[in-house]
């Protein structure tokens, strides 16, 4: 999501590649600069909105954040990362006034609209490197027109364990306050498992602090998925499916209108996907709009696997290739060198940003239905407290 017409320098000169193992090669990666900093959020107690059936609305606020800010900076550049229930964006300080704005209103919208609270602050970079931590970036490229950026050097982590903690806040807006949401949408049916299961991974740095070691994890876990379609990828390549009336309808409409009007949106979005639906049977655009080729670009744009200071994965893969995921791990974390949580589910969710379906660089955050990355974190925090 990169091809707006204001970019950065930082960003521009940011190593890319093309084959997720770049993950796990320290070359990739260069130092945020001193003056940037990290707005994250994330939703308190989300495993009971998990439990309570609400994930969809979990995953629609994590998205939600990084919506609000790349709208309100006018960005399309900026580095960030969609952790399930929750977001990271990288922003120059010189644009402070504004994400603070913007996540004070994400976060206001975020109560109002889904009944979930949804914590934020902004970290300085300058003030993470004073903790003897780094925040080094790189971008991996899965297709043709979207980047994603990949985190490492423990910084974000720190930052999200000190807004947690209560520091570096932003106090949400008054309540009635609306964010630019733009894009924002869900319209696509849960992704049904075709292999085995969809497992959502998180896996981190251990006890021993061997980087070394865990970089060796990290390539060993995404050679093991490897031998899957597409790496494990659990979106079918030919794109998921969707339904009337689409399963996020509701959540789209409260993310681009107001209550007086949401009736004009979901009747908006009904009428696009019935036009979508009509051109797909009948092998046909709708003007410049390919919907076939849209479905297709929503897989090869789809992020199921990242790194922030970690190894993130939502993937299907078979029981075999399971087994030796978790074996793997187990043998890690029983040395030292990870702490890891694991989640299984029969299906995943799909949460997008569109600024339009004419450009390509619409992008796609890919998590399992049933708690996917929340659940997962649950499991490892469980772990770590023990």
């Amino acid at each position: 999501m990169e091809t707006a017409a204001e970019t950065d320098p930082f960003v521009d000169t940011l190593p890319v590649f093309t084959e997720f193992e770049g993950v796990a090669d320290v070359g990739n990666y260069r130092p945020l600069p001193d003056d940037w900093a990290l707005a994250t959020a994330d939703i308190v107690a989300s495993t009971d909105a998990v439990s309570a059936g609400g994930y969809k609305a979990v995953n629609m606020a994590g998205a939600s954040v990084i919506s609000a800010l790349l709208n309100a900076l006018g960005r399309r550049d900026l580095p960030f990362i969609f952790g399930g229930d929750g977001a990271m964006v990288a922003f120059p300080a010189s644009k402070l006034e504004i994400t603070r704005n913007a996540l004070a209103a994400v976060q206001a919208w975020v109560a109002d609209e889904l009944n979930l609270t949804l914590r934020a602050a902004i970290v300085p970079v300058s003030d993470i490197r004073a903790h003897g931590l780094d925040v080094r970036v790189a971008r991996f490229q899965p297709s043709e027109e979207v980047f994603y950026a990949m985190f490492a050097g423990g910084g974000s982590s720190w930052a999200e364990a000190e807004m947690k903690a209560g520091r570096y806040r932003i106090e949400p807006a008054a309540a009635g306050t609306r964010p630019d949401l733009t894009g924002l949408s869900c319209r696509w049916d849960p992704i049904e498992a075709r292999h085995g299961e969809i497992v959502s991974i998180i896996a981190i740095p251990g006890a021993s602090r061997d980087m070394q070691a865990f970089q060796t994890l990290v390539s060993d876990i995404i050679a093991l998925t490897g031998g899957e379609e597409r790496g494990g990828h659990p979106v079918p390549v030919e794109g998921p499916e969707f339904s009337f009336p689409p399963p996020g309808l509701d959540l789209e409409a409260r993310a681009i209108a107001p209550v007086g009007k949401r009736w004009l949106a979901k009747l908006w979005v009904v009428f696009l996907m019935t036009l979508t639906t009509v051109a797909i049977k009948l092998g046909r655009k709708v003007g410049t709009f390919d919907p076939d080729l849209y479905k297709r670009q929503v897989a090869s744009n789809s992020d199921f696997r990242k790194f922030d200071d970690g190894l993130k994965m939502t993937i299907d893969v078979d029981r075999d290739v399971l087994q030796r995921i978790e074996d793997r791990l187990k043998q890690a974390e029983k040395a030292g060198v990870c702490s890891y949580g694991l989640h299984r589910q029969k299906s995943a969710l799909m949460t997008c940003i569109v600024a339009s379906p004419l450009q390509r660089d619409h992008v796609h955050f890919v998590d399992g239905a049933a708690g996917g990355y929340a659940m997962a974190a649950a499991g490892l925090k469980a772990k770590l407290a023990g």
